[in-house]
């Protein structure tokens, strides 16, 4: 049960932290010298604060899907719905930092954030600790849409 249990985490792992990788791969590659051009409001955080706070979300992520995973109550549309949150969790990366289309990377964002809703309304049903799991990453999404919706009107 154990061994199950640790192959599941690490394969929720490997596909949550994939995004991740996409997501990285597409601003390292073409973040510069567009991104630095922007006006940016006061409250856009420093550069650095991403890295980490996107490692700790997606590890939240990937316990959260996890927690749910194991619950006898499950069900495999969460688990498809978390799937294609991913996609548009990438998504929005590609969209922003390689096409550099600020109104559409915002139009894929409030898909996410929908999708992250729509994940937290089911995961309380079955599991509060991945339900609290995604409360955060929510969050910083929302965040991500003030400053997105920012840099539209900036620029």
């Amino acid at each position: 049960m154990h061994k199950n249990k640790f192959l599941s985490f690490i394969l929720f792992a490997l596909v949550t932290y994939s995004a991740s990788a996409i997501g990285g791969l597409a601003t390292v590659g073409f973040k510069e010298p567009w991104y630095s051009l922007l006006i940016k409001p006061t409250y856009n955080p420093p550069s650095w604060i991403f890295a980490p706070v996107w490692t700790i979300l997606y590890l939240m992520m990937t316990i959260a899907i996890w927690f749910f995973w194991h619950n006898k109550n499950r069900d495999m549309n969460t688990v498809y719905i978390y799937f294609i949150h991913l996609i548009f969790n990438t998504t929005w990366s590609v969209v922003f930092f390689v096409f550099h289309k600020i109104f559409l990377a915002i139009v894929v964002l409030i898909i996410l954030i929908l999708l992250i809703i729509i994940l937290i309304i089911r995961f309380r049903r079955v599991n509060m600790i991945s339900y609290y799991l995604m409360i955060p990453y929510l969050l910083w999404c929302f965040y991500a849409l003030v400053l997105n919706l920012s840099l539209l009107i900036l620029n």
